[in-house]
């Protein structure tokens, strides 16, 4: 068998292997959840759904994906540093999910876990130039920066996939399709290992969704949300911020767009308020999808989508030549922005429409 087969073998079982595991160990978690209390009793008008599901889903992700890693991943330094500060954002997760814990204590705890990844290794010691004029291809960190910039990409790229976890379906479908995105992209560029975590990754995903998605029989909860915001951050180091080229520097964030531009809109938009940038509330991407008067179906279909796009365009900008690459992403942007105008703006005049017709109604 030729290493290329082999190669493939390996990435389709790592997938099979995860989607299966995690699809049987879902209704067991299922169990397990309202046995222990892990339960979302809808409280608020954040929340969609109409009656108590139980959460902790993530752990059947979390165990799917672990196995798979074990059985055909090459497990590293760095890769065991990842896995140990996977274990905390899990066992984190699992506490909050039953006891509902404050923000600080979780972002202390988040914070250790990037530590003990950087201490092994995972780190942004690189970044592209931002200046394409200039002669200088790549930027050397020192390590202040380059510690503080890790910690700061891994918390909160863990914290924005949680953020956007308000929808039945919609994290664990974005980080799905991001996972599958950094898989072409690891192909590509020759980084096999990552190829084959994000294969796992992608297939944990993947045996969750058909009970996460809506009318959602179960939650991944902080444990699920927490965990795939991690390993795409961390992963994400290790595949993406090595490369010494413009790619580095564009890649993980047109892959992780979404939850990027989520959390920075949201922590914008609390301090503006005076709030606690980590207080919930409700003016999420989704949540205004939904005030469009998107069903949730809908709303987590179009951030498919954008999703989709924007990681067509990493990957293009991966295996095509830089100038064309940024062409198409600009083409991406625009035909993009079009189509959700068109969406939008004629949401909108039917929903004045629907508003004429009845004012008429009243009158008569």
């Amino acid at each position: 068998m030729s290493p290329e087969l082999h190669f493939a073998l390996w990435l389709l079982l790592a997938v099979l292997v995860a989607a299966i595991i995690s699809y049987v160990a879902t209704p067991l978690v299922k169990k397990l959840a309202f046995g222990v209390g892990a339960v979302d009793v809808p409280k608020d008008n954040r929340r969609m759904h109409k009656v108590p599901i139980p959460r902790l889903g993530g752990l059947a992700i979390f165990a799917a994906f672990i196995v798979s890693v074990l059985l055909f991943a090459q497990i590293d330094r760095e890769i065991r540093g990842i896995l140990i500060g996977a274990f905390i954002i899990v066992a984190l997760g699992v506490l909050d999910d039953i006891h509902t814990l404050r923000a600080l204590p979780k972002f202390l705890v988040q914070i250790l876990a990037a530590v003990i990844a950087i201490m092994h290794g995972c780190r942004i010691e690189f970044i592209s130039n931002p200046v394409f004029t200039s002669s200088t291809t790549y930027l050397h960190l020192g390590p202040v920066i380059s510690v503080a910039l890790t910690i700061i990409w891994i918390v909160a790229i863990t914290n924005a996939v949680n953020f956007i976890d308000g929808l039945d379906g919609l994290a664990v479908g974005v980080s799905g399709i991001s996972a599958a995105t950094m898989l072409v992209v690891a192909i590509l560029v020759a980084e096999q290992n990552v190829a084959i975590i994000m294969a796992a990754l992608f297939g944990a995903c993947l045996g969750f969704i058909p009970y996460n998605f809506n009318p959602a029989k179960i939650f991944m909860g902080d444990t699920g949300s927490t965990f795939l915001g991690f390993i795409l951050a961390t992963m994400s180091i290790q595949g993406l911020f090595k490369l010494y080229a413009i790619i580095s520097f564009a890649v993980p964030f047109l892959i992780l767009s979404i939850p990027i531009f989520d959390i920075c809109f949201a922590v914008i938009r609390r301090l503006a308020k005076g709030q606690n940038p980590m207080a919930a509330d409700r003016g999420h991407v989704h949540h205004r999808l939904i005030d469009m008067g998107f069903n949730q179906k809908q709303a987590v279909m179009i951030t498919y989508m954008l999703t989709a796009l924007l990681g067509l365009a990493a990957v293009v900008l991966t295996g095509s030549g830089e100038v064309k690459a940024l062409l198409l992403i600009g083409s991406v942007f625009i035909v993009g922005g079009i189509g959700c105008w068109t969406i939008f703006s004629g949401r909108a005049k039917k929903e004045e429409t629907s508003q004429e017709d009845t004012s008429e109604h009243e009158k008569d």
